[in-house]
Order: structure tokens, then C-alpha cells, then sequence
């Protein structure tokens, strides 16, 4: 009876996480937690939320341990929790890809209706790093970039791209990626590139999947 109690009492717990998580506002502010500390008003800038709605999505996350707060002054940031919450969130994206055609097919070509994007996955990318053909190019914002990256990526944020263009090399392929396989950052800098003459493939996967699989990062200094 007793081993039946405890099997309750954690699959009670694990209701309880389902339920903390079963809201897209969190787990999209989550997945922008994932790229680094965050302040609550940056957050509500980038979950396209109020100050207030943010803050009470990110009680419900913090009480339930998926992050952490700093204060500085007045400001509270948060951060993500201890445990291997980006494995969570990689693997409920990836349930969803499995079970969802619509999402297994933007995965598989995404934001691309004119069919000129192709993808890498990070297999393939772990392949190619050490033989000096590609150029990885982190698109997001800088603060995410110094957050930690991709080894040896170029950090050229999207709204810049067209005017940096110098930067890239035009003898290598470049391989843009961004915060994850729905952000649509990374599609949108590979179709930018490829108008211009560019070889440009898009990282199936982003910056949390990378990080989450236990592979090397880059902390700006």
C-alpha cells in the first residue's frame, strides 16, 4: 500500500508540473529564459505581454522551480531554475513534432514556401566544424549572443544583416540559426542571404537544443 501512496504522490507532482507548464505564455517565456537572464520588462517585451501578465506567469514558474530571480535595485531578472529544464522544453518540442504534421513539416522546411532553404541537422553540423568550410552566423539579439553561443559563431543580428553583408565570406557556406526550430529569425536571414548569392542552410535545431544536449558553448567576454 505504501509503494502505491508514493507512486500517487509522484505522479501527483508530475500533474502538478504539467499543469505549471500547461500555458503557452510560459513556456514561451521560458524558451526566451533559456538564451539567458532576463529582466521581467525585457521579457514582457519579448512574450508580447504586459509587465503584470509576465509577472504572473513567471511566479507560477518560479514557484514551481523552472527559475530562479536576481534583484539589482529594483529590477528582478530571472534565470533559469536547477535541473535539466532545457532538456524539458526540447523534449516537449519534440513530442509535438512527432504528433503534429503541421509543426514536422515547418520543422522540415520552414517559413520557406518558395523552397529554397535547406536545413542542417546538428549531427551534421557537429561533422562539419572542424574542417573550416562553413561560417555559423548567430542572427539573434546581442544580449543573447554574449549569453553564450555556438563555437566560433559571427554574431550579426537580423536587422543589421543586409548591412554586413561584407562580413560573411563568399567561398563558404553559411549556416544560420537562432533561438530555436519556430523561431523564424534564422529563415529569414538564409532567404536575405541566398537573394545575394550566398550557400546558406538553416540549423534544424537553435541555441537552447544545442545547449540542452550537453554540447560546447561560447560566453562573450
Amino acid at each position: 500500500m505504501m509503494k502505491a501512496d508514493a507512486a500517487t504522490s509522484l505522479y501527483t507532482d508530475l500533474a502538478e508540473t504539467a499543469r505549471t507548464l500547461g500555458h503557452p505564455h510560459r513556456l514561451v517565456l521560458l524558451e526566451h529564459i533559456a538564451q539567458g537572464e532576463r529582466s521581467v520588462e525585457r521579457l514582457a517585451e519579448l512574450g508580447g505581454l504586459t509587465v503584470a501578465n509576465a509577472s504572473q506567469h513567471l511566479q507560477h514558474l518560479r514557484r514551481a522551480g523552472f527559475v530562479e530571480t536576481r534583484r539589482d535595485g529594483k529590477r528582478v531578472f530571472y534565470r533559469l531554475g536547477v535541473g535539466p529544464i532545457e532538456a524539458v522544453l526540447a523534449s516537449l518540442r519534440a513530442y509535438a513534432e512527432h504528433t503534429r504534421a503541421e509543426i514536422r513539416e515547418l520543422m522540415a522546411d520552414p517559413m520557406n514556401a518558395s523552397g529554397k532553404l535547406d536545413s542542417i541537422s546538428r549531427d551534421e553540423l557537429l561533422q562539419r566544424l572542424g574542417d573550416r568550410t562553413i561560417t555559423l552566423l548567430d542572427v539573434r539579439p546581442p544580449e543573447e549572443y554574449q549569453q553564450g553561443h555556438l563555437p566560433g559563431a559571427l554574431n550579426i543580428p537580423i536587422e543589421d544583416l543586409e548591412l554586413r553583408l561584407a562580413e560573411l565570406p563568399a567561398d563558404q557556406d553559411i549556416v544560420a540559426y537562432c533561438r530555436g526550430p519556430y523561431c523564424v529569425l534564422s529563415a529569414t536571414a538564409a532567404d536575405i542571404l541566398i537573394d545575394r548569392g550566398f550557400r546558406v542552410r538553416r540549423l534544424a535545431a537553435g541555441f537552447p537544443d544545442w545547449k540542452a544536449a550537453g554540447l560546447p558553448i561560447e560566453v562573450a567576454a
